[in-house]
């Protein structure tokens, strides 16, 4: 008898490893998939159009929280787990959870979900997100544009609304931002590729995805999101590790398989870490990948205007993922304030409304800074909303791309950019020239 299966994921994982190891495989039945970390998501189902022939009705989306029930009232066999960036004590007590309620619980590893390219492929992973990966994933890209090399970006997956139309997006122009709905999240992934140049793709299907990226490009870039492993086999697969949360790189799930997986381990922001954080995650790295080729390296920030932050009372805005199921309790955009001078960086949270508010009810470490939550117009709303009935005198704006251009900011506001520098040797360059592309 096939073997039923529920897929607990958050929009991303989940549905790769069901396209590349589920979909058409007649073991198994893939009764349902359920929902996490990212708002309005459940309530969905996964098309039958993508879903292939053995899901003619598709295959519905629950909400996480209705797990037991549904492993006993569905008879489930095997529970997956498929989603990223939490910590070992969290999985342990969901498979718990799971092997209570009667089934068995089961992660994919890398060999059985990543998919072969007949094109080059360097991979920019992470142990933790926020940890620099977009402007490692900038600098990787803008070494091989000074090969002459035709660069293509695939990009994580953030397939946040209508699943069949999102199956294989391309990214040329700006303007494709705005035919394809993107949420904030998405534009701070795509907007500085198109800014660059490259061909960018993301969507649901990463085998489609994949074989269309391959007929334009000498090398593919895999843009990884989270902690994710990727969804490729890659040819330099560089791990970003974060010396401001030492001991991470070995207890947060994928993160750790990344680091042993990895070619490069990068040692991002360490001119912002303590020296002795940075010698741990030093020691852990050669620990769990003695093998690992190891490049230090900084992301400095640069502010457009500092007048505006000096001497006054700010609202940071940084980074949503970053600050929330990236347990940061700031970023670059409070780093910024407080090296140029501001007077306090005010609490966002009596001014918060709607989801808004409920993002800080659930993500109670944060506090004077404001995470960029937009995952539909109406959270986009409520977050130009709360930014604007603050009683703050500036708005320091520290998420990849200018907020200005899709929320209605009625203070004066600056913004703050950052990109990656290694530092001493080797840098990526060498490491890169090295693959003889």
């Amino acid at each position: 008898m096939k073997r039923r299966v529920l897929i607990m994921g958050a929009a991303g994982r989940d549905f790769h490893n069901f396209n590349t190891f589920y979909r058409d495989n007649d073991d198994y039945e893939v009764i349902a998939f359920t929902a996490t970390q990212i708002p309005d998501i459940e309530g969905r189902k996964y098309p039958s159009e993508l879903a292939g022939k053995n899901y003619p009705d598709g295959i519905p989306i629950f909400p996480e929280s209705d797990i037991e029930k549904l492993i006993k009232e569905k008879n489930i066999d095997e529970v997956v787990f498929a989603y990223s960036d939490v910590n070992y004590k969290y999985l342990m007590s969901k498979g718990s959870q799971v092997m209570a309620a009667g089934a068995d619980f089961k992660m994919m590893g890398a060999e059985s979900t990543m998919l072969k390219s007949k094109v080059p492929i360097i991979a920019v992973c992470a142990v933790r997100t926020g940890v620099g990966k977009s402007q490692t994933t900038r600098r990787v890209s803008d070494i091989l544009n000074q090969m002459g090399k035709k660069v293509v970006v695939i990009r994580h997956p953030m397939p946040y609304g209508d699943l069949v139309a999102q199956s294989v997006q391309r990214f040329e122009v700006y303007e494709d931002i705005e035919k394809h709905n993107c949420t904030i999240e998405e534009m701070e992934e795509y907007e500085p590729h198109i800014e660059r140049g490259n061909i960018l793709y993301a969507g649901v299907d990463y085998e489609k995805i994949l074989r269309e990226a391959e007929k334009e490009a000498d090398v593919i870039l895999w843009d990884g999101g989270n902690n994710d492993m990727p969804f490729y086999k890659p040819d330099l697969m560089i791990t970003l590790v974060d010396p401001h949360r030492p001991g991470h790189e070995l207890s947060y799930y994928p993160g750790e398989i990344n680091l042993r997986l990895a070619d490069v381990a990068l040692i991002n922001k360490i001119t912002t870490a303590n020296p002795e954080d940075v010698a741990t995650v030093r020691d852990n790295i050669k620990k769990a990948n003695p093998d690992a080729t190891i490049v230090d390296a900084a992301s400095p920030i640069f502010v457009e205007d500092p007048e505006i932050i000096k001497d006054k009372r700010v609202l940071v805005v940084e980074d949503g993922p970053t600050l929330t199921h990236g347990d940061m309790k700031y970023g670059a955009g409070a780093i910024a304030a407080r090296k140029f001078g501001a007077k306090e960086l005010i609490d966002p949270r009596p001014f918060s409304v709607g989801t808004i508010k409920d993002t800080f009810a659930k993500y109670s470490h944060l506090s004077d800074i404001l995470p960029a939550m937009g995952y539909g117009k109406k959270q986009m709303k409520e977050l130009e909303k709360t930014i604007n009935s603050s009683d703050a005198e500036a708005v320091v704006i520290g998420t990849p791309i200018d907020l200005s251009k899709v929320i209605d900011i009625k203070k004066p506001s600056t913004r703050v950019r950052y990109e990656l520098q290694e530092i001493g040797k080797p840098t990526l360059q060498d490491i890169i020239d090295k693959l003889n592309l």
